[in-house]
């Protein structure tokens, strides 16, 4: 559900743990922690807490002093859980029940990376779809067999439970709850901030020990920004491809290899954004968020609006229309 303004900021708790990966606590910071006053809207309460006053990070680089306890998770409306890059070993007890107890009182649960692991020792995945870093998969694939893993995905989304995979996909997945608390334009805006793809439809999968081209290419910038300034036009990945320089199989191998998806899914996606920003500014004639977005028809925005959020047309304005 989006957020209501009228109330106090959703507050966001991270619990750290020794080895704990700063770039992801880093990713939490930026998405949750600052101040963000151009959207005039109440933004999140960010907040770090631990079962130690003082905690090492990944490769004992750094450490943060003065950490709040772990009571500050029950007043946490949503719980980021700590990862380790030891997995394979248990967390704190005090840990564990902190989530349970969290996750009792109805808090939203996220993790990044080898956070499943915590999520699930606390038995709070049991029966539910999740995903972890792919280096891990076969591990928590044994150890906790009642949990659907979904090794070749971003992220999961099981509403009140949310699973990334490898460390960029806490971006993924960070933007992905910004989209649902705020809606697509905010979450846009952000990763424009962050110089970073709002959807990457991809999955891990194409991560899996993938050797680095010797030669890097040139950037994608230019056909994209061109392509998203005519999406009411009829582009096709041929068109892409013309204005790329470049054959349609080239194509699609950078588009693989720099966004994690293809032309054709990145344009999908680029039109159901601007299709959402329409809706969200008070456009409901269907037809016309339709044409103007490129998406054609009103039938194929309902079906690629419900593929893409979960949510109608009609159930997406009244979440998050003006």
């Amino acid at each position: 559900m989006p957020l209501d303004s009228s109330h106090a900021p959703h507050r966001v708790v991270a619990i750290v743990d020794d080895g704990s990966n700063p770039f992801e606590l880093g990713v939490a910071t930026e998405l949750f922690g600052l101040r963000r006053p151009e959207f005039g809207r109440a933004w999140y309460e960010f907040g770090l807490c631990s079962a130690r006053p003082s905690v090492r990070m990944h490769l004992g680089m750094f450490t943060l002093s003065e950490v709040a306890g772990l009571d500050a998770v029950e007043s946490a409306d949503t719980v980021l859980v700590p990862n380790r890059p030891d997995p394979e070993v248990k967390p704190a007890p005090a840990v564990l029940d902190a989530v349970r107890a969290a996750a009792g009182r109805g808090a939203r649960l996220m993790s990044f990376c080898t956070g499943a692991f915590t999520l699930a020792a606390a038995g709070v995945l049991d029966g539910r779809r999740a995903t972890t870093h792919w280096r891990w998969a076969k591990v928590f694939a044994a150890r906790f067999p009642s949990v659907r893993l979904q090794p070749d995905v971003l992220f999961v989304d099981e509403g009140d439970v949310l699973t990334a995979a490898g460390s960029a996909a806490a971006l993924d997945l960070g933007l992905h709850v910004i989209r649902r608390d705020h809606g697509a334009e905010v979450a846009n805006a952000v990763s424009r901030r962050l110089v970073f793809a709002g959807h990457r439809d991809g999955g891990q999968q194409q991560f899996i020990e993938r050797p680095v081209p010797e030669v890097p290419a040139a950037s994608l910038a230019p056909v994209l920004a061109w392509a998203q300034a005519r999406l009411d036009q009829p582009l096709t990945v041929a068109d892409l491809a013309a204005r790329a320089a470049m054959s349609q199989a080239t194509l699609h191998r950078r588009f693989r290899a720099e966004l994690g998806t293809t032309p054709l899914g990145w344009l999908t996606a680029e039109r159901v954004d601007l299709a959402c920003r329409l809706i969200e500014r008070g456009e409901r004639r269907l037809d016309v968020v339709a044409f103007r977005s490129g998406l054609g028809s009103a039938a194929n925005l309902r079906a690629q609006l419900r593929r893409r959020t979960g949510l109608s047309p009609t159930e997406y304005r009244k979440r998050f229309a003006s």
